[in-house]
């Protein structure tokens, strides 16, 4: 949300320069994100936390620089004129569990037009769109104190009358953005004496917008319950900055100030008589009980003694009123508006924040505990420094995912949320997949093309009942395996840089046997992934993610990932690295060039000639391959290379010859052909 640190000068006078002010605010934990413009059209953008819906304002910003200064903040006021008359406008509160008051105020004569100068530039800082002054007015004082109230045309009012009720299910209404919703009795909603004028909370009715025909208006101000207004957010597809701030809980004592605020705007603006008193229903008081502050918790959490005078200052500028409490500490009274305070810790981290983090000593809390067993340090502490090395970053995504991704890179069943902060994280995750690939598209959308990233963590499945819990590594690469220069041109990577990394990644681990093969996922590359199975179980799957996977995603360019069963890889223990001696005695090498069908994987060559068991052969590896006319469609030739040394003696001809026939009958018995 955006901030004008001039506007703030309305309430409270800055002694800082708006930069420093910017890097304070975020210390106290009010933070500011970024500055755009200049003097009186500076802007911060702010991230407000969702428990504080009361510093989502200029008012309650200004309070936080009140306290955080130890300056007077000025307090908002309505300045009308007499009331004329008596209002015949009735209210009716059916519901007071979801709506407890409801304040109203009439206006006849007024004349709509734009708003003045300063509110429409005021409006047009935050990037809200001037509309009229009545509108406007409604919009001015939610950025100015973040109460959100309405305006009805009056005479559009079936009745002269606001009922507060459940909606009947088949109602409709038609909402400010000209859609028509289907209401049922889960929905709360405003209404005259025949229909809904408006979804309490969220938005308001279309009949009875205000226009520029409109003479007579209707102010309205209430506190809605915040579970029913997110409930009926989520359902119409609704989010506004009313719901934002009612969804988060509202000041319930601000109702009357509002309306009468919105009042004095209007008729500064469009002329107009005031008719009779604010009418304000009370179907039901809210009041937050007192807490007791002790002030040794104060010293055993902050570790440090603050006197009684800070701690008052600091409250009180914050709108707390602090009484004598028990054994020399406070019972403090929470504001209206502060509705994320509910226990005495709570009360002890504003203390902090705003007397300042950095001024406490940095010291080492007490050890009160065992030390916690992590059998897993070292082999994570090993995997983490060898991607390291290998030049990838580590990252966090969240553990939340969209059912259709849960469902897209995983079999294993899902387990939906009780209440999703959105469609795109509703289960937990079931693969690391998805998440990777959010912060590869995040780096690549932002002009990063060369990207190594891994995560650890955790995935989710249902296990009837229970939730199964297991241990995933995840990589993502793109980009350049190289740098160009003026020795080289850039190399892309590709799949086999990928498998190079996950090599040594499980070369770390003892295992009998490690094989790769092509058996992977629909959502990699059928001819440029693999699979791991180190002594019969799969440990590890990667490659180049699927075309059309990538298309859907919107990747722009060739990216690599790979997925490794932690708690399958961990069953093995980590390899010890063991001093061995330089062989004193001379190898031999022999080439082997043999055409094979394409159906013949370089795995299955390998396992042959292994499978011979010539205690002497120290490698065999691929050394060329050739695909074309000469060789045949279908077919390969290549090129490989064993390597014979004994650290006993020197190797005699006739026995390298011996297992050289060896080797050549076993690459036959594959229907390979040997190339003279």
């Amino acid at each position: 949300m955006k901030i004008s640190p001039h506007w703030l000068r309305d309430f409270v006078d800055l002694p800082v320069d708006y930069r420093r002010l910017a890097d304070e605010l975020t210390l106290a934990g009010i933070a500011v994100e970024g500055i755009s413009g200049e003097r009186e059209n500076t802007v911060f953008e702010m991230e407000i936390t969702t428990n504080r819906p009361d510093a989502m304002n200029h008012y309650g910003v200004a309070r936080e620089v009140s306290a955080l200064y130890d300056l007077p903040l000025r307090p908002i006021e309505a300045k009308l004129p007499a009331a004329k008359g008596k209002s015949d406008v009735t209210i009716e509160i059916q519901d007071p569990e979801l709506c407890p008051r409801f304040t109203a105020q009439e206006i006849r004569n007024a004349t709509i037009k734009a708003s003045p100068t300063k509110i429409a530039n005021r409006l047009a800082l935050l990037d809200q769109r001037p509309i009229s002054n009545a509108v406007d007015a409604t919009n001015y004082v939610l950025w100015e104190s973040g109460k959100p109230t309405h305006v009805f045309d009056l005479d559009l009012l079936e009745g002269r009358k606001l009922v507060i009720r459940r909606a009947a299910d088949g109602e409709t209404l038609k909402t400010l953005d000209g859609v028509d919703r289907q209401l049922t009795t889960e929905d709360l909603v405003v209404a005259d004496a025949k229909k809904p004028v408006g979804l309490a909370g969220v938005m308001g009715g279309y009949d009875a917008m205000i226009t520029e025909q409109t003479r007579n208006i209707l102010i309205e101000s209430a506190w809605w319950d915040p579970v029913t207004v997110r409930r009926m957010s989520k359902r119409h597809g609704l989010h506004t900055d009313a719901s934002h701030r009612f969804e988060r809980g509202a000041d319930f004592e601000s109702t009357v100030l509002s309306t009468n605020r919105v009042a004095q705007l209007i008729l500064e603006s469009g002329g107009g008589e005031l008719i009779g008193s604010v009418i304000d229903v009370i179907a039901r008081k809210l009041d937050l009980a007192p807490i007791e502050l002790d002030r040794r918790e104060v010293r055993r959490i902050l570790g440090e003694e603050l006197s009684d005078l800070e701690i008052s200052r600091i409250l009180t500028r914050l709108g707390f009123v602090l009484l004598s409490g028990p054994e020399g500490g406070y019972l403090v009274h929470i504001p209206s508006w502060r509705l994320d305070i509910e226990r005495e810790i709570d009360l002890i981290e504003e203390i902090a924040r705003l007397h300042g983090y950095d001024k406490f000593a940095n010291t080492l809390p007490a050890c009160t505990g065992g030390v916690i067993d992590q059998p897993d340090a070292a082999k994570d502490s090993r995997l983490r420094s060898s991607l390291l090395a290998l030049g990838y970053n580590e990252g966090i995504s969240l553990t939340f995912v969209s059912k259709d991704d849960a469902k897209r890179f995983s079999a294993a069943p899902e387990i939906d949320l009780a209440n999703p902060i959105s469609d795109e994280a509703s289960v937990m995750r079931t693969s690391m997949l998805p998440g990777m690939l959010n912060m590869l598209a995040y780096n690549l959308n932002r002009g990063t093309d060369n990207v190594r990233l891994f995560e650890a963590g955790n995935v989710f499945e249902a296990a009837g009942a229970k939730t199964v819990e297991l241990k995933r590594l995840c990589v993502g690469a793109t980009g350049k395996a190289a740098e160009g220069g003026a020795h080289q041109p850039a190399r892309p990577l590709s799949f086999f840089d990928l498998k190079g990394d996950v090599e040594d990644l499980l070369a770390a681990f003892t295992s009998w046997t490690l094989y790769y093969d092509a058996n992977t996922a629909d959502y990699y590359h059928p001819g440029r992934s693999a699979r791991a199975v180190m002594d019969g179980t799969t440990v590890a799957q990667f490659g180049q993610l699927h075309p059309d996977v990538a298309a859907a995603r919107k990747l722009r360019q060739d990216v690599f990932v790979g997925e490794i069963f932690l708690d399958r890889l961990y069953q093995h223990d980590l390899r010890q690295v063991r001093y061995e001696a330089l062989p004193r005695f001379p190898g031999v090498e022999r080439d082997f060039s043999f055409v094979f069908g394409d159906a013949v994987v370089f795995e299955k060559i390998r396992q042959s000639v292994v499978g011979l068991g010539i205690a002497e052969l120290q490698s065999f590896i691929p050394v060329e391959i050739f695909r074309g006319e000469k060789v045949g469609v279908g077919e390969y030739s290549i090129l490989v290379r064993a390597k014979f040394q004994s650290a006993e003696r020197t190797l005699r001809d006739d026995e390298v010859a011996k297992w050289c026939r060896q080797i050549g009958r076993a690459l036959e018995s594959l229907g390979g052909v040997q190339r003279v």
